[in-house]
């Protein structure tokens, strides 16, 4: 089975994989008193945090917002983890219900399903009543998966977080355990030469360099997408190209030998830095290069690869990058792959 090497940080990160499906309620406007008041339990859940309040005090204090406990402290555990990537300058817009999951409450205690023949039904804890019912389509594909976790969940053996938002229309968002999302999803992949592919991750081109255990360079490439950081361009849109672009470069690699993909640990890495240039900051504002990683790993753990998340200090601005670009003849981002790949070598050998 695909590996996945990273910081702590990190590996709490993939510990889940969500999935997305349209849901429709028989009583919206119940959800949608829920979710308001969820919102704001996160709202005041933010000044508390930044107080340095208690979980269990925090949760008393939004017990009086959103009288349910399990809603409440997951409104302020998700304040605290914005406080934490934010700091203090965070503005709650949107209108959501989020309730966090636990294998001892039976998978979920406020956002519970059952998978049926061509739909999941679904029921939402309202905290003045008892449950809001609706129906999840998340497509067919996703029902065996689905079944077996809601049987893992019987059994006190998984839990898994839940979200209801309402950007455009209602939807669901389940957090799958990667474990079990890979068991029904991944693809069997032919054993390579012990290869090792090197990512860099940009806004407007994705750069890729390939070693033997040797260190030895086997081949670069360089995938382009520059329309996207034009002003105006649509933000989804360009997300989606760039996604695109990165499951092409994953599944070349497949089929030319290479068993290692290495990414930089971008959850070592605490706060974004800006350049000093306009067009720059334009490009990387409008660049969720975290998002970019998720699907990276996702894919390649799908693929068959182990995938390993080295350190970035570094890999971009140092002595050895310039030395890298000065003796290779290559650009920034073919240097900065090459370190990565070069660091994801160096994690194997020294777990020998």
């Amino acid at each position: 089975m695909s590996k996945l090497i990273g910081s702590k940080e990190a590996l709490e990160n993939f510990q889940f994989v969500t999935i997305n499906g349209k849901i429709e309620f028989d009583e919206l406007d119940k959800v949608a008193r829920i979710a308001y008041s969820y919102s704001k339990a996160v709202k005041a859940g933010i000044n508390l945090a930044l107080k340095g309040v208690s979980l269990n005090d925090a949760i008393k204090d939004l017990y009086n917002i959103i009288p349910y406990a399990f809603y409440a402290e997951t409104a302020y555990k998700q304040a605290l983890a914005l406080v934490e990537n934010k700091g203090s300058k965070i503005e709650i817009r949107k209108k959501w219900i989020a309730c966090r999951g636990n294998k001892s409450d039976g998978g979920n205690r406020g956002i519970k399903f059952h998978v049926l023949e061509d739909h999941v039904e679904v029921n939402v804890k309202d905290p003045w009543g008892k449950w809001v019912h609706g129906k999840a389509y998340f497509g067919k594909k996703y029902l065996p998966l689905l079944s077996e976790l809601e049987e893992l969940s019987r059994r006190k053996e998984e839990g898994y977080g839940a979200v209801i938002s309402f950007k455009h229309y209602p939807m669901i968002h389940l957090q799958i355990p990667l474990w079990l999302y890979l068991k029904h999803f991944s693809s069997p992949k032919p054993n390579g030469y012990g290869l090792f592919a090197g990512f860099d991750l940009n806004s407007d081109r994705l750069n890729v360099v390939v070693i033997n255990k040797e260190g030895e360079i086997i081949t670069t490439k360089t995938w382009w997408y520059s329309d996207v950081t034009r002003p105006g361009f649509p933000k989804g849109k360009a997300m989606a190209l760039r996604l695109n672009v990165l499951s092409e470069a994953l599944n070349l690699l497949s089929r030319v030998g290479v068993d290692y993909v290495v990414f930089e640990d971008l959850f070592l890495v605490k706060r974004r830095k800006f350049t000093t240039s306009k067009s720059g900051n334009r490009k990387v504002s409008r660049f969720a290069k975290k998002q970019m990683l998720v699907h990276g790993v996702i894919k390649a753990l799908r693929l068959g690869f182990n995938v390993i998340l080295v350190n970035p200090k570094g890999t971009t601005n140092s002595e050895d990058h310039e030395k890298v670009m000065r003796e290779k003849g290559f650009d920034r981002h073919t240097a900065s792959a090459y370190l990565i790949a070069l660091r994801g070598l160096e994690v194997i050998k020294n777990n020998e």
